[in-house]
C-alpha cells in the first residue's frame, strides 16, 4: 500500500489537521495512535475517502481519495460497529452488496455466508445486531467491509467500547485480514494491538504528525510529546 500525503488541512468549527505532508510506500498495516482529540479518527475518515478534506490532497494506492471509483475500493469498519439494526447480520450484508455493487441476491448471499463463516458467525448469521455480543458485532462488521473486497479497509477504534474478552475476539478478526493478504489502517489506542498488527506507526497530536516509522519508534520515543504518551498507555 503507498500514501501520499500533500499539505493536508481540514476544519470543523476549528482546524483538526493541521498542514500533513507524509509519503508511505509499500507499507500493509498503519497504526495511528495518539489521545482522543489528536485527530487521527479525522485522518482515518480522510484517508477513507468518507470524508474530503478541506485543503490538500490525499492519494491511496496512486488513486486520489476524492474519485469516485476510489470510495468502492474501500471498507470502513466504525468504532460502534453501525449494523443496520434492524437487518439480520447476513442482510446487513446482501444489502449493501446488492445496492451498491449490483450483485444478484443468490450471490450476495453467497458472499455474505463465505465472509460471516471465515469470522466464525455462521451460527449467528440470522440473528439481529441486538441478538449477538459487542464482539460478534464488529466481527460482523469486519465481515461486511471484507465482502466489499476492497483493497484496503480502515478501522477506527475497533475494539473501543469492548472489555478484554470480546476485544479479543476482534483481534483475532484483524488477525484474519492480514492472513489474506489484507492491506489496513487502524486508529487504536490499545498498544498490543499496533505491536501485533502494524508494520508502520503514525503518533498524533492537536492535529499533526509528531513521529511516525516502524513499530520500535514506541520503544524508543525521539519527541516529549510520544513519551510522555506511551508513558500513560504502558
Amino acid at each position: 500500500m503507498n500514501i501520499d500525503i500533500q499539505g493536508l488541512r481540514h476544519e470543523y468549527d476549528v482546524e483538526v489537521l493541521k498542514d500533513l505532508t507524509i509519503t508511505l510506500k509499500d507499507v500493509s498495516s498503519i497504526a495511528l495512535i495518539g489521545v482522543s482529540g489528536s485527530g487521527k479518527s479525522t485522518l482515518l475518515r480522510l484517508l477513507s475517502g468518507i470524508e474530503k478534506p478541506t485543503t490538500g490532497t490525499v492519494r491511496v494506492n496512486g488513486t486520489n481519495i476524492n474519485e469516485r471509483a476510489y470510495k468502492e475500493r474501500v471498507g470502513f469498519v466504525f468504532q460502534d460497529h453501525n449494523l443496520f439494526p434492524h437487518l439480520t447480520l447476513e442482510r446487513n450484508i446482501t444489502l449493501i452488496l446488492e445496492e451498491t455493487r449490483n450483485i444478484p441476491k443468490s450471490e450476495a448471499k453467497n458472499i455474505a455466508r463465505q465472509n460471516l463463516e471465515a469470522l466464525q458467525l455462521a451460527d449467528q448469521m440470522h440473528k439481529l445486531p441486538k441478538h449477538v455480543s459487542g464482539g460478534q458485532a464488529q466481527r460482523a462488521s469486519i465481515a461486511r467491509a471484507l465482502a466489499l473486497n476492497p483493497e484496503v479497509i480502515f478501522l477506527d477504534e475497533p475494539t473501543a467500547s469492548l472489555d478484554p474478552i470480546l476485544t479479543h475476539e476482534v483481534l483475532m478478526a484483524v488477525k484474519k485480514l492480514r492472513d489474506l493478504g489484507k492491506d489496513f489502517v487502524f486508529a487504536t489506542h490499545v498498544i498490543s494491538f499496533v505491536k501485533d498488527f502494524a508494520d508502520y506507526v503514525i503518533f498524533m497530536e492537536h492535529g499533526a504528525i509528531v513521529e511516525h516509522g516502524p513499530p520500535s519508534i514506541m520503544d524508543a520515543p525521539t519527541t516529549r510529546a510520544m513519551r510522555n504518551y506511551m508513558d500513560k498507555v504502558h
